[in-house]
């Protein structure tokens, strides 16, 4: 924001939820660190004022309230992040946005289709900006992944495989009690599935249509590892969904969205086309020492001699880029850029209510049998 003189000065940034995403790597606070010039946090509350309190002490954030109520009327904010579980976030957005105050909220954008498209209207009304979890897309891979297609590296695509799935919290020795991600409200699909769609929409642009298979392959599960060690968890919601996207023109797509993928060496995404394979690889999984980020395969390396290329762009040299340092701050160093640019948000609201279409749609799809055609569109990312 511009302070009186024309001199810009940090956003203040004001923080909904004192748990894990705001304070363990990868979250906000530990990248918002590096980021001072761009944003300082002065504000935080929490349905525990305890646990606020803890967090303003530990990060040094100067003013602590009981609710997010008082906290939009009482402190001066330019944004607000919304890190509450996933039933809270469309109340959380909008208490928000109607206070004028821009928005960086964590995924899904909200629970329902209409509640997501009453944030984008809010948020077009009032000219406020909304960025939206994942950060996946300002990540170096996929940005050069993206501009390696619009550039016809592969060709015409036709189809893209994504490993979008983990074992669940259950068996991550997660740190706090993991019984709701099995409840309804929550699942696979809406906490690891979007992370396959958001990749694949910002890829390729929006889908068209969806068809899905669906079910409860463990309906109770036990807590491993941890404070909830032994816990038994009954299980109300979906653990394994697999998904199928029609972007149009025999371009499809397979996204897995389960809690049973206990171990795996596959890529993030294998995407296949008339003049090659692009592959993008998870840092630390299957991107061994020497291996790059991102794979290139092309049919016509130079004439006749089809071969793997090294994208220059993305060398195999240890290196610490900006994401890995910010992580999800850079969501909120992004917001700061698209303010002081006027360049639309990569990780719009808009393509956000079209990525939790496509999971809501993919929910019918297998519980009726049939393949769902989908509303919302957004603007192809540049």
């Amino acid at each position: 924001m511009t302070k009186p003189g024309g001199e810009r000065r940090p956003l203040r940034v004001g923080i909904v939820g004192a748990g894990m995403i705001a304070v363990d790597r990868p979250g906000f606070l530990p990248g918002l660190q590096h980021i001072r010039d761009r944003a300082e946090v002065v504000a935080i509350t929490s349905r525990t004022r305890s646990r606020a309190e803890t967090v303003a002490r530990d990060w040094a954030i100067p003013a602590v309230y009981d609710s997010l109520p008082q906290m939009l009327a009482h402190a001066d904010l330019d944004v607000v992040l919304n890190l509450t579980p996933i039933y809270a976030h469309y109340e959380t957005s909008m208490a928000v946005l109607t206070a004028g105050v821009h928005l960086v909220t964590e995924k899904p954008l909200a629970s329902t289709l209409a509640q997501a498209s009453e944030i984008c209207a809010v948020a077009a009304a009032r000219h406020l900006l909304v960025v939206c979890a994942p950060y996946d897309m300002l990540k170096p891979e996929w940005a050069e992944a993206r501009r390696l297609l619009r550039a016809g590296a592969v060709g015409k695509v036709a189809f893209a495989r994504l490993q979008s799935s983990h074992g669940g919290p259950a068996v991550m020795a997660w740190p706090a009690d993991p019984t709701w991600f099995y409840q309804d409200g929550a699942g696979p699909l809406l906490d690891m599935g979007v992370y396959g769609i958001d990749r694949i929409t910002g890829l390729l642009g929006p889908a068209r249509r969806v068809a899905a298979l669906s079910g409860l392959s463990q309906p109770v599960r036990y807590a491993r590892g941890g404070t909830f060690d032994g816990l038994e968890i009954a299980a109300t919601v979906d653990d394994n969904t697999l998904l199928m996207l029609d972007f149009g023109e025999a371009t499809f797509a397979f996204i897995d969205a389960t809690f049973n993928v206990v171990a795996s060496k596959s890529a993030a995404l294998e995407l296949y086309g008339s003049a090659g394979t692009l592959i993008v690889n998870r840092p630390g999984v299957d991107a061994g020492p020497g291996r790059l980020p991102l794979e290139l395969f092309r049919t016509d390396t130079v004439a006749g001699l089809p071969g793997w290329i090294s994208p220059r762009s993305l060398d195999a040299a240890p290196r610490q880029d900006r994401t890995a340092l910010l992580a999800r701050a850079i969501l909120v160093e992004h917001l700061a850029h698209c303010l002081a640019t006027g360049a639309p948000p990569v990780t719009s609201a808009d393509r956000a209510r079209h990525v939790l279409e496509i999971m809501l749609a993919a929910q019918t799809a297998a519980r009726e049998g049939r393949t769902v055609e989908l509303q919302t569109t957004f603007g192809v990312l540049a």
